[in-house]
């Protein structure tokens, strides 16, 4: 891995934790600030766009307690990078206690306020082929 591959790694590693901490927060403000307005998130059930998400957390009908990843690789496309990593999460949707274990695809773009995500998407993670 060549300096700026670490680096950008390194930055982005950064971006997800503080991004992770704001969800576990419960706190939808901050986690807006770290997707682009037309962010979206695809798991099992579909497309939820960033506003639906955004107003599940708001509401309450979506709490986080746990968030974590870890880094699969990184690609750096410019202005563009793409995280894969494996996440677990925990929480309440809908009054219904989760826990999640994930692939995670995030799609970051590089504006003048640094990394902000505009795709995420989801896939379980399965232990056996």
């Amino acid at each position: 891995m060549t300096d700026e591959e670490h680096d950008l790694t390194s930055e982005l590693e950064a971006v997800e934790a503080a991004w992770g901490r704001a969800i576990v927060d419960n706190d939808a403000d901050a986690i807006g600030r770290f997707t682009t307005d037309d962010w979206q998130i695809v798991g099992e059930d579909g497309i939820t766009s960033r506003e639906t998400f955004l107003d599940l957390v708001r509401s309450g009908e979506l709490t986080h307690e746990t968030m974590s990843k870890i880094t699969g690789s990184v690609r750096d496309l410019g202005d563009v990078a793409v995280f894969t990593g494996r996440g677990a999460n925990s929480g309440h949707y809908r009054g219904q206690a989760f826990a999640s274990d994930e692939w995670i695809t995030d799609v970051f773009v590089r504006g003048a306020d640094g990394w902000r995500c505009a795709h995420t998407h989801l896939t379980t993670a399965r232990d056996e082929p």
